[in-house]
This record gives structure tokens, C-alpha cells and sequence, in this order.
């Protein structure tokens, strides 16, 4: 029994330390120019196309939430990609490809695609004039992935309140960190099929708004399912905290957006983070950070994968 628990502390300490490795200054000596050739590279593909710093951040999401965040999702032959919650509707993997490609040419298979999307997501939020953070670096790349991971642990869009706070309770996250994380709604788009049934089916959603998507998301299932609407029609290119008002006015464009603010837990923090800009910046920066330490591989774990679609 004695020798049980102390191999169970020395995993503890061993799971505590791996996430400890991880260091904003991981690259400072290794690859001294990572971050401002990441940076330069995002900035260029956002402006190129607004949406996409919307497209990175949802990239860095999808992958920490499936096994850690280890660059799984990006891997063609991984089977993440052709999971419910993804296909279709990722994208981003040219950009990231675009931007391993000028890291490698800097610095030779030093710096892992899981850092990459973490440095990513953080460059898209700032270019899009939402706030920044340090992210804490030396993730490696993971040699496989999951489907079946990436379709049971994806909140779907169809999600209530209870199964919003579990799927993110799984993960150590808070309900108000799980509100927070929700704000990157405020930039991005939804297909149709993703919403039709919040616009046809809710009560609770402003009429007029409704109305407003049906004419690009008819009612027949299979009609126009991959048509777009912003999932913040207020500022959808602007990285804001105007997608919490627009649920204090039942303007959600996902059922599991409009749960946040539907007479539940979360009301308080939804009204918080609508009138205190400041605090929704403070509070989505940290749980980003957070985030990004879920469960990466560290050490001698995993690679450094040479191309970010697949294993070396």
C-alpha cells in the first residue's frame, strides 16, 4: 500500500513538473526570433482576411481540449480533423503550415506546432484589438490523435447550461472561466446548421434577430447548412465584449451561447463581463493561459514535428 501511494505522489510531481517546464522563455536562446516571426505572420494573415484570427484561435481551442494541447488536430492522418465538431469547419492549417515553415527556416525543428497555435491564438486576439497575454512555452507535438476524444470532449453548439459547465468542469475549468473562454464568440462566424434550430426552434431569442438569419438559413435541414452569420453581429471583427450585450438582448447566435444568459448561474457574470470591458479582457487572458497548460507534452515527450500536418 505504502509503495502504491508513494508511486502515485511521484506521478503527481511528475505531471506538476511537466507543466512547470513549460516557460515564456523557452525559445529565448534556442529560437530568440520565434515569437516576432509568429507574430509578424499571423498579423499579415489577418489582415488578408478578418475572420481569420477567429479561425486560429478556435484552431488552438479544438486542440487543447482533444488530449492536450499537442498540435494533434493538425494532423492529417490523426483523424481529430474528420470528427464532428471540425469538419468542415476548421481552418487555418495553410496559415500554420505558412508560419512553421518561416519558424523552420529561422530556427531548424526547434520550435513545436503546439506552441505555434498557443503563440497563435494569442497574436490573432491582439490583432483583432482584443487583449494580450505571456504565453508560457515548450509544448511538443503529439504523434497521434483522436477522433473519438474530439467528438465526446467538443462542447456542441446544442449544449445546455449543465452540459456547458461539465464539459469545462472535465477540463478544470470554472463556470466564470468557461464564460470567459465563451467570449471568443465575439469574433468568428457559425454555419447555418450550427444554429438553425436555436432560430426556428428557441423562444429564447429576439424575434427580429431571428428573422434576420432565416432568409441565409432556411428551415429544411440540408438547405444552406454551411452558410455564415457572425457569431457577434455587433463588432464581428473586432475582439470586444460586445457578445455578452448581445445576449443580455437575446441576440446569441448558438443555443449554447444564449445558455450563458438565460436566466441560469451564469446570468451575474454575463452582466459583469457586458459592462466591464476590463474584466472580460483580465478574466478571457487568464483562462487562455490556462488553456494553453492543459496537459502538454514536455521533456523527451512527443516530437518536434518537422511539418505540422504530420509525424516526422
Amino acid at each position: 500500500m505504502a509503495s502504491s501511494v508513494s508511486v502515485l505522489l511521484l506521478l503527481c510531481m511528475a505531471a506538476a513538473v511537466a507543466s512547470a517546464q513549460l516557460s515564456p522563455t523557452f525559445y529565448d536562446t534556442s529560437c530568440p526570433n520565434a515569437l516576432s516571426t509568429i507574430k509578424s505572420a499571423v498579423t499579415a494573415a489577418v489582415n488578408k482576411e478578418n475572420r481569420m484570427g477567429a479561425s486560429l484561435l478556435r484552431l488552438h481551442f479544438h486542440d487543447c481540449f482533444v488530449q492536450g494541447c499537442d498540435a494533434s488536430v493538425l494532423l492529417d492522418s490523426g483523424g481529430e480533423q474528420g470528427a464532428l465538431p471540425n469538419a468542415g469547419s476548421l481552418r487555418g492549417f495553410d496559415v500554420i503550415a505558412n508560419i512553421k515553415a518561416q519558424v523552420e527556416a529561422v530556427c531548424k525543428q526547434t520550435v513545436s506546432c503546439a506552441d505555434i497555435l498557443a503563440v497563435a491564438a494569442r497574436d490573432s486576439v491582439v490583432a483583432l484589438g482584443g487583449p494580450s497575454w505571456t504565453v508560457p512555452l515548450g509544448r511538443r507535438d503529439s504523434t497521434t490523435g483522436s477522433a473519438s476524444l474530439a467528438n465526446s470532449d467538443l462542447p456542441p453548439p446544442f449544449f445546455n447550461l449543465s452540459d456547458l459547465i461539465g464539459a469545462f468542469s472535465n477540463k478544470g475549468f470554472s463556470a466564470t472561466e468557461m464564460v470567459a473562454l465563451s467570449g471568443a464568440h465575439t469574433i468568428g462566424q457559425a454555419q447555418c446548421k450550427n444554429f438553425r434550430d436555436h432560430i426556428y426552434n428557441d423562444t429564447n431569442i429576439n424575434s427580429g434577430f431571428a428573422s434576420s438569419l432565416k432568409a441565409n438559413c432556411p428551415q429544411p435541414t440540408g438547405s444552406g447548412d454551411g452558410n455564415l452569420a457572425p457569431l457577434d453581429t455587433t463588432t464581428p471583427y473586432v475582439f470586444d465584449n460586445a457578445y455578452y450585450s448581445n445576449l443580455l438582448n437575446q441576440k446569441g447566435l448558438l443555443h449554447s451561447d444564449q445558455e450563458l444568459f438565460n436566466g441560469g448561474s451564469t446570468d451575474n457574470t454575463v452582466r459583469n463581463f457586458a459592462s466591464n470591458s476590463a474584466a472580460f479582457s483580465s478574466a478571457f487572458a487568464a483562462a487562455m493561459v490556462k488553456m494553453g497548460n492543459l496537459s502538454p507534452l514536455t521533456g523527451s515527450q512527443g516530437q518536434i514535428r518537422l511539418v505540422c500536418s504530420k509525424a516526422n
